[in-house]
């Protein structure tokens, strides 16, 4: 015997569309905007770490010389800022 699936169908005037149908819609809408949000934060965020070691880089140079104070705080912007594009979110499209 084969397997008889009941749909529901809604009907919208012009066509009808079956409930399944606006479930996978629905899912991929709210997969698509979770993507582009993802994408939008880490864009925001290697913007602002970007800003971030140029705001350090001109307030340690501005004296003339780098301390080790300045270098260290280089350094550990410069590596937030690698991991941080290691963190891109991936298309899986």
């Amino acid at each position: 015997m084969s397997e008889v699936k009941n749909y529901l169908f809604a009907d919208t005037g012009f066509f009808t569309i079956g409930v399944e149908d606006m479930k996978d819609e629905q899912t991929s809408n709210s997969k698509e905007f979770v993507g582009n949000l993802k994408n939008g934060i880490w864009l925001f965020g290697l913007s602002s770490w970007l800003f971030g070691i140029t705001d350090r880089s001109i307030a340690s140079f501005a004296d003339g010389y780098l301390s080790a104070l300045d270098l260290t705080q280089l350094f550990t912007a410069a590596t937030f800022f690698v991991a941080w594009l290691f963190l891109k979110p991936t298309s899986r499209v």
